[in-house]
């Protein structure tokens, strides 16, 4: 049977009957299958879980795309449902409050976020606020953000309305019992063994051909115990208190509960809601509380002592601050006391990167996992991995959804404890989307580093790795003469004080280096992996006869090819460059751990085994770019690397200096060189190498933001950014990449006749920058709501421009067109450019 089951016959499993296991049985049993089984270890359908104590907020607003999605679709779902008379949600509305300047800004950028997504909202000042919501001291409030389609629902019934759905079509609820093992044959799932809680008895098999892991705060300690991994996923304590009952709400009954907005005042890192004649609070801004497995109580310690396992004791001491802050903001709370009999610690679940854990389990055919989802993306997530588990599609863009988006060499437990807690930190901060993590630094360095510390690098973090954004020595170039930062032939403008954090204007004199003369950029943090055995080709020629691969890969040993990995509609999963090293042996460069975990899984489909390693770790790579990198190449190798020699698209073991470097003609920033790898052992000495040769043409370490910007100016696409598996290759213009078997299944899928195109924009004043993900608008309904959303931005230091990639409907994609990009609230007119802007012919890299 295939990862995604094509019968609704098949036998599932689902561990856990929380919002998530509810909503993911309701979906499946929505969608025809016939043998679901929920299997729940606590009561039905107050389990113990987060779903039993969660406050209910669904703020549907986010800069992430997917996330927003998801809190749109629980929304929608749940809408109207009732469970024995009483209500599931209520769009009461959320105001979200800024008391600092900064605040304020970022309710705009939020603003924009929500136009981009299509959620209504808007800026309100102090006095609609209070009209909002009486008896709110405004006097420090400056504004609020009003999105009135946001929403409480109620947990436990939100469970009890899909779980009872999921039943009367069929599908069976076990309670009070515990999963206590994962059965298998060979690398498949076969089921799942189970006993009563508080029994001694045997464990009795419960077969099945899928099994879906909704644990919730379970999943770590199961995951570590049944199947031997760590997931990057961490339970964390979070402080919820209410108020005695007031006067002013004396009409709120446990039934009605709730009628005025849900409120975040972020600036103090709390919310706080009605809830009936309390108020409730929730606290953030106390230091973050991991819970261990052992700390969270079992089944049967939760029915023998009648606790809530998903509840702890109240820390007062934790929520003082934020206590006081609720009383500055209600004059009314000023009277009243914390009625700690209520109050409570709840464990919530998360992750490294704040997003939930959803998918296949790589490497255990028919094993899925929805972790770390809050009741606020439930049911979205119930139909997305319904619709994943059903057809392979899960209908939006699930690349920081996947599970298998983590590093394998990085998910510790350590790792995951540490990455969670900065994400509780984070939870309401001023976040910006180029910030990096501070935690567990240095974990992963290329032989180079020192090297670049000595030059004072820069560094962000990426999947543990340290890389170079810029080098404070290109402040003074080879020659002694101070840098001048130039956009195009103009001096670089001031950027506003948004786009100046983590970005340096010596980013301008890097670019401006490489493309005139010569630059070497670290390239070790590249995923990279290696295929290799008999029959590697064939598989791989294969996967492209079923258009999973966009194109076969090269005939001769030495070539490489650009590739788009796409689902079976065509959506863009990844995009990769294959590299023929031997017969049978084949090096890509890929985007992650996803790509690896796609094709472990297209080789148990196709029944070949072959070896599939990671190329990356132990390795060590730099990019060596400019009209000079051949000069300078050319100094340090005995082999003939002329253009008709080495020609682009094509790699060869070279000795550099000594060195053996697999070295690769390609270029993501539109000039002519190379990719040199080589096993970490020598990087240092290679480092060393290309710098002394480079000398006398003005060589510079170049960054990445110099890499990114010149990647923009070339049109090179990034995947996760620019496209995603919501895009096919004649939407993103990636039709090139395409052949054969491919191009015959877009075609009859009418994925060739796009109604949405990737375009490029400039802008019209180039000392503008955009960071990604604002609306755009038509200039001609200034009063609509948006037509597309930027993708990637940055200014193009060669160009002269400032540059921005865009998503647009094909009515405004033609060369010409105006539109308008929205930024913190401000439009900015810019124009649809002819793609790429920089060498269109592609001559320089090609030389």
């Amino acid at each position: 049977m295939s990862q995604h089951a094509a019968a609704h016959g098949s036998r599932v499993v689902i561990i856990g009957l929380g919002v998530v296991g509810a909503a993911v049985a309701d979906e499946l049993v929505q969608r025809g299958w016939q043998d679901v089984t929920v299997v729940e270890q606590g009561p039905a359908y107050e389990t113990g879980g987060s779903s039993s104590h969660a406050p209910g907020f669904v703020f549907q607003t986010s800069t992430n795309k997917a996330s927003c999605e998801l809190a749109q679709r629980t929304l929608d779902k749940l809408d109207g449902a009732e469970v024995s008379g009483e209500w599931v949600m209520k769009r009461v509305g959320g105001l979200e409050l800024a008391t600092t300047p900064a605040r304020e800004a970022e309710l705009r950028r939020r603003r924009d976020a929500a136009a981009a997504w299509g959620v209504p909202a808007r800026l309100v000042a102090p006095e609609e606020v209070a009209e909002l919501w009486p008896g709110l001291d405004t006097d420090h409030v400056l504004s609020a953000l009003h999105t009135p389609t946001d929403a409480v629902v109620k947990g436990t019934r939100a469970v009890e309305f899909q779980a009872r759905r999921a039943e009367a079509g069929g599908a069976r609820i076990l309670s009070r019992t515990q999963v206590t093992g994962i059965r298998r044959s060979g690398d498949r799932v076969t089921g799942v063994d189970v006993r009563a809680v508080g029994s001694d008895a045997e464990p009795e098999p419960l077969e099945a051909d899928i099994v879906v892991s909704c644990a919730g705060l379970w999943g770590p300690k199961m995951a570590r115990e049944l199947l031997g991994v760590d997931i990057p996923m961490v339970p964390v304590e979070h402080g919820f208190g209410f108020s005695r009952p007031l006067e002013s709400l004396a009409s709120l009954d446990d039934q009605t509960e709730v009628a005025r907005p849900m409120i975040r005042h972020q600036d103090h890192a709390m919310y706080l809601r009605e809830w009936g004649s309390r108020i409730a609070i929730g606290a953030y801004e106390h230091r973050p509380l991991p819970v261990d497995d052992d700390e969270i109580a079992d089944p049967e310690q939760a029915e023998r002592n009648g606790v809530q396992p998903s509840i702890h004791a109240f820390t007062r001491q934790d929520f003082e601050s934020s206590w006081v802050e609720a009383q500055k903001l209600l004059p009314e709370l000023r009277e009243s006391t914390l009625d700690e009999s209520l109050s409570f610690n709840g464990i919530f679940s998360f992750t490294p990167d704040g997003g939930p854990l959803l998918g296949p389990v790589p490497g255990l055919e028919g094993l899925w996992m929805a972790q770390a989802v809050w009741v606020t993306q439930s049911a979205g997530v119930g139909e997305v991995v319904a619709e994943w588990i059903t057809t392979g599609k899960p209908g939006i863009d699930t690349h920081g959804l996947d599970l298998s988006r983590f590093d394998p060499l990085m998910t510790s437990k350590r790792w995951a404890r540490e990455q969670g807690e900065e994400s509780y930190d984070e939870v309401y901060d001023i976040v910006h989307p180029r910030s990096t993590t501070l935690r567990l630094r240095c974990l992963r360095t290329s032989p180079f580093y020192e090297r670049q510390r000595g030059r004072g690098a820069a560094f962000s973090s990426a999947t543990g790795w340290e890389r170079p954004l810029w080098y404070e020595s290109n402040a003074t170039l080879p020659d002694r003469k101070p840098a001048v930062p130039m956009l195009g032939d103009s001096p670089l403008p001031t950027r506003d004080q948004w786009s100046a954090q983590y970005w340096s204007p010596l980013v301008a004199v890097e670019a401006q280096r490489l493309r005139e003369s010569v630059g070497l950029v670290d390239m070790s943090s590249l995923p990279r992996l290696e295929l290799s055995g008999p029959g590697a080709t064939e598989f791989l020629d294969a996967l492209a006869d079923e258009a999973l691969l966009s194109r076969r890969v090269g005939r001769s040993v030495g070539s490489i090819v650009y590739a788009l990995i796409l689902d079976d509609g065509g959506g863009i999963l990844s995009d990769i460059t294959i590299a023929r090293t031997g017969e049978e042996t084949y090096h890509f460069g890929t985007n992650g751990n996803q790509d690896a975990a796609w094709l472990w899984a297209r080789m148990r489909e196709h029944g070949v085994q072959l070896h599939l390693t990671d190329a990356a770790s132990g390795s060590c790579g730099l990019g060596l770019w400019g009209p000079k990198a051949r000069e300078i190449l050319s100094e340090l190798v005995d082999e003939d690397i002329s253009h008709e020699s080495f020609r682009f698209y094509r790699c060869r073991e070279l000795s550099v200096a000594g060195v053996p470097v697999l070295a690769m003609r390609l270029s993501y920033v539109g000039e002519l060189g190379w990719e040199l790898y080589t096993p970490a052992e020598f990087g240092r000495y290679l480092w060393d190498t290309l710098i002394a040769a480079g000398r006398p043409h003005d060589i510079l370490p170049v960054g990445r933001r110099a890499f990114e910007s010149m990647r923009l100016e070339k049109g090179m696409r990034l995947w996760g950014a620019d496209m995603t598996r919501e895009h096919t290759p004649a939407e993103a213009g990636l039709e090139f990449a395409c052949r054969g078997a491919t191009l015959e299944k877009l075609a009859a899928l009418g994925a060739d006749q796009p109604t949405r195109r990737l375009v490029c924009l400039t802008l019209e004043d180039p000392s503008r920058v955009l960071m990604g993900h604002e609306p755009v608008h038509d200039p001609t309904d200034p009063e609509g709501p948006a037509i597309g959303y930027i993708t990637s931005a940055d200014q193009g230091y060669t160009t002269g421009l400032s540059i921005a990639y865009a998503w647009l409907p094909i009515e405004h994609v033609a060369v010409g067109t105006v539109v308008e990009a929205s930024y913190f609230g401000e439009r900015h007119r810019a124009t649809v450019a002819q793609d790429p802007l920089f060498d269109p012919t592609a001559s320089r890299m090609r030389a």
